[in-house]
């Protein structure tokens, strides 16, 4: 038997334009002929995975980029326009909030349908109703009607169900994003466990943390296509640094110069001349009109513009080393280098003798690569006991 439980096959979807004459007419009979349409809005396009059993797969993506509709696919809840997705075993998904719950039905009586319909019922749910009311902890509002409930709620009653059942695979979008912190962690120490039983998890979460702490693998999505197929750490990393930079630019701000001072002391060249996990060296050199020493401020700030560290030149009692025709270099080496993987960006800036004004601004992009799952921007030495 084959260990592949889920195989998306160049899946595409287009959902057809609304409002125009005869558009619902025209939809209908393509859908009659079984003939999909390219008329419309494309939601994915030849998208194409597999998953294993036991393994951990992860969905990241920014809103709209095609995740949810994409897990409706895989879950059987809508179909594709082209490309075919094939299923081994039984599939618990927990898509949108409340999805299969009757508003008017209590907590107690909507576990008791949604059970039976995945082959749960009898003596077997009775069995695990206690351990499915315990799990989502929601005391006397299990036998009140779920309209009543908030979304928290809502959730917990529909991941507790999930936790009876063990799918062999579970989709899961979002799951993560509502409830408080508590039951977060109670649900991730059941899908930590869940998998180690040899379950199959397909997750979508705006959580980076919880996509490398859960996931294996991972589809980056942009815009219904996949923008990249890989580990779950390196496509975690791409998109945050994606994500950072964009958020970056949002926040550029145009700063007038002196036009009058513009150029006395200038960065002429910048450049990261080594990079390692081990270090890194940075190289510049500065212009000086009047024949001065200038002085260089440096920085390294992450993508974002999240400051992580700064110095300068006169902090380090460093002196610029004078190449002739009023220029000045200097060479910077980090040897004991210590940042988290992502991108970022080092800056160097021309300032007049006295350090007190800046006349320029020249910044380098570069990454740090790694595998590494630890949070924030540098990495501390520690140990356990």
């Amino acid at each position: 038997m084959s260990d592949v439980l889920l195989s998306v096959q160049h899946v595409s979807k287009v959902f057809p334009k609304i409002g125009r004459h005869g558009a619902g007419f025209a939809a209908l009979a393509r859908l009659l002929a079984a003939r999909p349409s390219n008329d419309g809005f494309q939601a994915l396009s030849d998208i194409d995975f597999t998953v294993r059993r036991g393994e951990s797969f992860a969905l990241v993506g920014e809103n709209g980029a095609g995740k949810s509709t994409l897990l409706k696919i895989i879950a059987g809840v809508l179909q594709p326009s082209h490309g075919q997705v094939a299923r081994v075993g039984s599939v618990g998904a927990l898509l949108e909030l409340g999805a299969g719950f009757h508003p008017e039905y209590t907590g107690r009586e909507n576990l008791k349908l949604a059970a039976a319909l995945q082959g749960l019922t009898g003596k077997s749910f009775d069995a695990k109703l206690d351990e499915i009311i315990a799990f989502a902890d929601i005391g006397e509002h299990i036998d009140a009607p779920i309209k009543t409930y908030s979304s928290g709620m809502v959730v917990r009653l529909g991941f507790a169900l999930v936790t009876a059942l063990k799918p062999d695979l579970l989709i899961t979008d979002e799951v993560l994003a509502v409830g408080d912190e508590s039951f977060q962690n109670k649900c991730i120490a059941w899908m930590e466990a869940y998998l180690a039983d040899g379950g199959t998890l397909l997750l979508v979460s705006h959580s980076l943390y919880h996509v490398k702490k859960l996931a294996q693998r991972a589809v980056w999505l942009d815009h219904g296509r996949a923008r990249m197929n890989g580990s779950a750490n390196d496509v975690a990393v791409a998109y945050q640094a994606f994500h950072e930079e964009k958020q970056a630019a949002a926040k550029q701000i145009a700063v007038a110069k002196d036009v009058t001072a513009l150029g006395q002391y200038a960065v002429v060249t910048l450049q990261i001349d080594t990079l390692s996990v081990d270090g890194m060296t940075a190289r510049g050199v500065l212009k000086s009109r009047d024949g001065r020493r200038p002085r260089v401020a440096v920085g390294v700030v992450r993508i974002d513009g999240t400051p992580v560290y700064g110095t300068t030149c006169e902090l380090d009692a460093f002196g610029l080393r004078e190449s002739g025709s009023g220029q000045f270099e200097f060479a910077l080496t980090f040897s004991d280098w210590r940042l988290l993987p992502g991108v970022y960006k080092f800056k160097a800036h021309a300032m007049d003798p006295e350090g007190m004004r800046l006349y320029d601004t020249v910044e380098r992009e570069f990454t740090v690569l790694g595998d590494s799952r630890e949070l924030g921007l540098v990495r501390l030495p520690h140990s356990w006991s």
